[in-house]
């Protein structure tokens, strides 16, 4: 699998889709940013292009463009729940630096 999602992920994600019921899945991508070079964007996805990678994971589609593929293959999305602190945690095998606050990755 080009991507994996851990159990809380898949929670939260289905708890996020579910506020949106015109959302035909999640899209994940990358721009640049930051003070490492790359940020990872979460966003509900509308459409599906011809080129895009659909990953179906718990009947939630993960929509990936081509280029965003490329440099978060293998990476596993997790959902961290602390008190007051909540936030999807990226482990990209890719990635040879993050920032200190964990915001942007190089690679």
């Amino acid at each position: 699998m080009n991507l994996s999602v851990t159990d809380s992920a898949i929670k939260r994600f289905k708890e996020n889709l579910s506020s949106k019921p015109d959302a035909i899945g999640l899209r994940i991508s990358i721009k640049s940013t930051g003070c490492n070079g790359y940020s990872y964007l979460l966003d509900y996805a509308g459409e599906i292009t011809d080129v895009d990678n659909v990953i179906s994971v718990a009947d939630i589609s993960i929509i990936v463009d081509p280029e965003s593929m490329t440099l978060i293959k293998g990476t596993e999305i997790d959902f961290i729940d602390e008190g007051l602190n909540q936030v999807f945690k990226f482990k990209n095998p890719n990635a040879t630096g993050e920032c200190g606050c964990g915001e942007s990755f190089s690679v």
